[in-house]
């Protein structure tokens, strides 16, 4: 590595660590200035933080494999998070979470079922789910940046005693950068995070650029085309995949077929059928939840999600299709070289990128981008998660009185504990994609029942939540048991058969559990009191099965209305995920030179953003707090 490169990256890191602790005396104000950043910071800057958050290194180490391999449809991949659910966002949701005016999502629980048994037993759930989520993050994080920095970086920090290795390279290199990334999280709260992630993203859009110009200037048309075929090209797909590489090729073809999404029809079907229960739910307590909150107003939470879906995916995307046109011409051919490929770890394609084929200088400031992309992530969930810890449990339940100074430490010692979980919990990850499919797939699956549930039917109640949500992550830590242990079955047999399933398509079955937990439990409970829910159905203003709730309130005001949005809402979505969709494949058709399709891909962008101008952002405009 050059001394020049290392001098960039060493000087990013001195800066980041240097911009969290300057902010960091604004967070000593209290619980709201730690987490919230007090509701005073702007809110395109919440919205560089959000995009920001969302640029992790071991999503984009993930992104360039599938990319690589499955070419331009393979974005639809990306429908496992779901992540249209920024759009759904973006249309209504942001509207209706901060109208509640709280701290966290699990605090916001307590408006929606009240403070009694089963509000407090829903309340408690989510916090629990919120600290579940945040170390599986947390693992996923340790993976992805301990594999890629072990690559890229020429030290070898190996500890062993005698025979016996404590430590390997690439988690020696996780907590160094995980302990620099905690240090200046948890002394400066929302503000540090905040500062930071806007500084990151700007390197970040400076890495994607460099990337992909020299990308389009030192690859020829030639070289692009002489390895990637129409099918690759192809955004379209049948319920099988076709063909995507040639006969020289044919490695990757027979790598595909064992991936397990040979029936690409049925996987995007299936991530259709979870991702719009998934994104009605809302967000999940974390970090995107904490953005919206922070706004100072329910206007400027609606602007903030759109100009997070607006900034993030074209410099992403620049970067990742750079990286994968330079491993296309580049590492193909030795690739092949490999009789057999499958099982091949697609993830170390971005680093081996990086090592071999950036030039001085742009490394360097392609490193100090993947860095940031990983930091700014990493301290967004570590920033979010002890709220629910601090905010939901100790201050609810076992210290409600103390001052904001103590309050302040507990959260710094829940920062440690939580970091300290994911860390311990990345020790026995597989790999990155088995913890991306955990997550998007078991994890999130046991939460869009619930979730799903809240918003649009009155006689949901707080036991309902209760049950819902911890049926789901039953299920959802046994996928995860069933997943890490698959080795140690035997063939035939049901575990073995259960534990190689994907785990998006075991969804269905996860859903299916945590709804007949939410049915059950509200069924078998009283309704939640009809004073807590006409508090919520007049601040909020949710569609749905609201008839009871919206018949007593006309009782006392004549001059409530329903919110009769909902197809207004659902046809903005489906243009939003247009939209979003056109900012994705754009960049991916200018970097391998398709002129045409980029061409059709601006315009669509062009027309759908002029559409939502009026469908949208004219309406948010006249929202009145």
């Amino acid at each position: 590595m050059n001394s020049i490169d290392v001098i960039i990256i060493a000087l990013y890191i001195i800066l980041t660590v240097g911009v969290g602790i300057w902010v960091s005396k604004k967070a000593s104000k209290g619980l709201d200035s730690y987490f919230l950043g007090g509701k005073s910071i702007k809110w395109y800057f919440l919205g560089l933080s959000n995009g920001s958050g969302m640029f992790d290194v071991s999503g984009t180490a993930w992104m360039v494999g599938i990319l690589f391999l499955y070419g331009v449809k393979s974005f639809m991949f990306m429908w496992l998070w779901p992540i249209w659910n920024q759009i759904f966002v973006m249309m209504f949701l942001a509207v209706w979470i901060r109208r509640s005016n709280i701290m966290t999502g699990s605090e916001w629980i307590l408006t929606r079922f009240g403070d009694q048994k089963a509000g407090r037993a829903s309340h408690l759930i989510v916090a629990v789910f919120a600290v579940i989520a945040a170390v599986g993050f947390i693992a996923y994080f340790f993976e992805g940046v301990g594999k890629f920095m072990a690559i890229i970086l020429p030290w070898d920090l190996t500890l062993q005693l005698g025979e016996l290795m404590l430590l390997s390279s690439e988690q020696s290199y996780a907590l160094i950068i995980i302990g620099l990334t905690t240090i200046y999280t948890i002394k400066g709260g929302m503000f540090s995070v905040v500062a930071t992630e806007v500084l990151q993203y700007g390197i970040m859009v400076l890495a994607g650029l460099l990337v992909a110009g020299y990308a389009f200037f030192a690859i020829s048309d030639v070289e692009i085309n002489n390895v990637i075929t129409a099918e690759w090209r192809n955004v379209f797909f049948g319920w099988e995949l076709e063909t995507h590489w040639t006969a020289k090729y044919q490695a990757f073809n027979d790598l595909i077929d064992s991936e397990g999404f040979k029936m690409f029809g049925a996987l995007i079907a299936m991530t259709l059928f979870k991702g719009f229960f998934a994104s009605i739910a809302g967000p999940t307590p974390s970090f995107d939840m904490q953005r919206i909150l922070s706004t100072k107003t329910v206007k400027e939470a609606a602007y903030m999600a759109g100009f997070t879906n607006l900034i993030l995916f074209i410099p992403r995307y620049l970067l990742i299709a750079g990286v994968v046109v330079i491993a296309l011409v580049s590492l193909s051919p030795e690739m092949i070289g490999n009789v057999n490929l499958s099982g091949a770890d697609l993830e170390v394609l971005l680093p081996k990128v990086i090592n071999f084929h950036i030039p001085v200088g742009i490394k360097g400031l392609l490193l100090a981008g993947l860095l940031a992309a990983f930091m700014s992530t990493f301290s967004a969930f570590v920033n979010s998660g002890p709220a629910y810890i601090v905010n939901d449990i100790y201050k609810k339940y076992f210290k409600p009185n103390a001052s904001d100074k103590h309050y302040i430490k507990a959260s710094h010692l829940a920062s440690l504990a939580l970091v300290s979980l994911g860390v311990f919990m990345g020790f026995f990850a597989d790999s990155i994609n088995s913890l991306t499919l955990w997550i998007t797939s078991a994890l999130f699956g046991g939460y869009v029942a619930s979730n799903f549930l809240k918003w649009i039917w009155w006689r949901f109640n707080g036991w309902g939540y209760f049950w819902g949500m911890l049926s789901g992550l039953i299920i959802a830590s046994l996928q995860f048991v069933l997943d890490q242990n698959k080795g140690n079955f035997t063939e035939g047999t049901l575990l073995h058969d259960a534990s190689h399933v994907q785990a998006i398509y075991l969804f269905p079955i996860i859903f299916i559990v945590s709804l007949t937990g939410s049915f059950l439990g509200t069924y078998f409970t009283p309704a939640t009191p009809m004073d807590t829910l006409k508090s919520f159905y007049k601040s909020v203003r949710p569609w749905g099965w609201w008839g009871p709730v919206h018949t007593a309130l006309l009782k006392e005001d004549g001059k409530i209305k329903k919110n009769t949005d909902f197809w207004k809402d659902m046809l903005n979505c489906a243009i939003g995920i247009v939209w979003q969709s056109s900012m994705i494949v754009m960049p991916i058709y200018f970097v391998i030179r398709d002129y045409p399709k980029a061409l059709i891909s601006l315009v669509i962008f062009i027309v759908t953003s002029i559409v939502l101008k009026y469908t949208w952002l004219d309406r948010v405009e006249k929202i009145i707090d």
